[in-house]
């Protein structure tokens, strides 16, 4: 859709939450090459349920994400789906931003006192400084999505972050199934080789979906989506 409720930039190493309803969708474009969104996602009622990537991974027998996946919770229900995207590849296993990145990398952190709100923030700081809001904490951290970024393995298993990945203006599109808490942020992904601290931003656009149809290209990509859209219809018939 071209017409959106709601729209917003959020600049590079910066964090951002909302809580969304079921019917919208969120679509996320790249300001610059190599943005990375970090994200998680919560159910507001029952805080305690939230995104389960190894599930995600598993169901769909996948190591990436792109349009058809859906985004699971720990319950088994479907939080978002993925129903546009310009890249093909969204990292789900690389994990996120902490204070010994910055050190290993000689990304100089720069504090808050020195920069204010352009200081040098971690996605695990950030990750926490929304959840916060919401009454949540370091043990409500789980792993997270790092959407844009394309992390590879080698033979060894070791993982390594591909570079070009994403140019300006790729974008992907999120239709979410379930009210979600969604916390984000901005901030480089950990594998990310730059020789300076990326402050690489997005442009955020809020709309709303059109019904999932009979030959929905998220509920038809496995049997295992066609049963958390199942448990989706459930969880609200019992609501209601």
């Amino acid at each position: 859709m071209s017409d959106y409720a709601y729209t917003t930039h959020l600049p590079g190493g910066q964090h951002w939450s909302l809580r969304l309803r079921r019917g919208t969708t969120m679509t996320l474009t790249a300001s610059e090459p190599d943005t990375n969104v970090g994200m998680l996602m919560y159910n507001p009622e029952n805080l305690l349920e939230r995104l389960n990537l190894p599930d995600t991974l598993k169901c769909q027998h996948s190591f990436k994400l792109t349009r058809g996946n859906c985004l699971y919770s720990d319950m088994g229900r479907i939080f978002a789906s993925i129903v546009e995207d310009d890249l093909g590849w969204h990292d789900a296993v690389g994990g996120n931003l902490h204070e010994r990145h910055l050190i290993e990398k000689g990304w100089q952190p720069v504090s808050f006192q020195a920069a204010l709100n352009d200081r040098t923030q971690t996605g695990h700081d950030s990750f926490l400084i929304e959840l916060a809001k919401y009454g949540l904490g370091k043990r409500d951290l789980a792993a997270n999505l790092n959407l844009f970024s394309k992390v590879e393995a080698d033979d060894d298993g070791k993982l390594s972050f591909v570079s070009g990945h994403c140019k300006a203006g790729d974008a992907v599109t999120l239709r979410f199934e379930m009210d979600t808490l969604v916390a984000l942020h901005t901030c480089p992904h950990p594998l990310d080789p730059a020789a300076e601290y990326p402050k690489r931003g997005v442009d955020i656009a809020l709309g709303e979906a059109a019904p999932v149809a009979d030959d929905d290209v998220c509920l038809n990509h496995c049997a295992e989506n066609a049963r958390g859209f199942e448990n989706n219809r459930l969880y609200y018939l019992g609501a209601a």
